[in-house]
């Protein structure tokens, strides 16, 4: 091992960057929040994934994107199935 390393280029963060997937922050309401992280309990997941499941549901939709059909999506994510 050297005695001394040159850090002038080194950068900060992650040695490798996940692909596919960006960090961002969002607010979402409380009961929504608890709602998703209720049901990642009880299915074993993380409420980030069960989120982003829902997510995926509605950007998979060829279908524009409307104020109803958010409501449903949303609806049947705080109903337990």
């Amino acid at each position: 091992m050297k005695d001394s390393h040159d850090f002038s280029v080194a950068q900060r963060g992650a040695v490798l960057e996940p692909k596919g997937k960006r960090r961002i922050t969002i607010w979402v309401d409380d009961a929504v929040l608890d709602t998703f992280r209720a049901r990642a309990a009880a299915q074993g997941k993380g409420y980030q994934t069960l989120i982003n499941e829902a997510l995926r549901a509605i950007a998979s939709n060829d279908e524009p994107l409307t104020l109803a059909a958010l409501r449903q999506v949303i609806r049947e994510e705080l109903h337990p199935a």
